[in-house]
């Protein structure tokens, strides 16, 4: 299999080739960073490109975005990203792109030199290889997700204001409406959101969930009485 490798790390990057090459393979090139990526494939026409999430320049999405460029053309070269730990938003929209021919693993599981290269193996014949821990926090985001969904269009207005650190009277008077009211659609919150009555830290959590939620700037009041009561 022809596979190319995209990764800041001199150490790994080296070592992965080392495993590929040891294993049969023919890595045909290695890259530092995305910079020359479209390059390299178009010259070296590889059945798998292996890339870091967080590359130079600026160590935030690089791969990332390269992945999705990369898959977003076709199904060659098929993906294979490594991270150093769980990107769920970078996790989601690669997987949202598609999921034949795609692997998301952590850099701890190239340790595991069988299953490492079972991966490689998997991914390039069009399977989808998800790290256990990858799996494990989506389905927590989709979990906290549903729970958003429990919320009415109020009760999301009374959580936005919370997350902008707003007092209870102060969201009464932003939404036109009586403390006591304020204080039910902030119990309604806890409630659907599951936190538990007993945890002091109900409110910061209510906020979290709500930062963390897609659209999170949806539902956010305007200032006009004539809003949701």
């Amino acid at each position: 299999m022809r596979i190319l490798i995209c990764e800041d790390s001199v150490l790994l990057r080296e070592g992965i080739a080392r495993l590929l090459t040891d294993a049969g393979h023919e890595v045909v090139a290695q890259l530092p960073d995305a910079t020359a990526l479209e390059a390299a494939i178009r010259a070296s026409d590889p059945d798998l490109a292996i890339l870091d999430v967080r590359m130079p320049p600026t160590r935030t999405n690089e791969g990332i975005l390269a992945a999705i460029g990369i898959r977003s053309r076709g199904d060659r070269p098929r993906v294979l990203v490594l991270s150093q730990y769980v990107e769920e938003r970078y996790a989601a929209d690669l997987i949202a792109s598609g999921p034949a021919g795609f692997g998301y693993l952590l850099k701890d599981r190239v340790a595991d030199v069988r299953d490492f290269l079972a991966a490689i193996e998997q991914v390039a014949s069009g399977g989808t290889v998800l790290d256990p821990e990858v799996v494990t926090q989506l389905l927590a985001r989709r979990r906290r997700d549903a729970r958003m969904e429990r919320l009415t269009p109020r009760e999301r207005q009374v959580l936005a204001l919370m997350a902008e650190g707003a007092a209870n009277q102060a969201i009464a008077d932003r939404l036109y409406i009586s403390a006591g009211s304020v204080e039910k659609h902030i119990s309604a919150v806890f409630q659907k959101l599951e936190l538990d009555p007993e945890d002091g830290n109900r409110r910061v959590l209510a906020v979290l969930a709500h930062l963390d939620a897609p659209g999170s700037d949806q539902g956010r009041p305007h200032d006009a009485p004539g809003g949701i009561r």
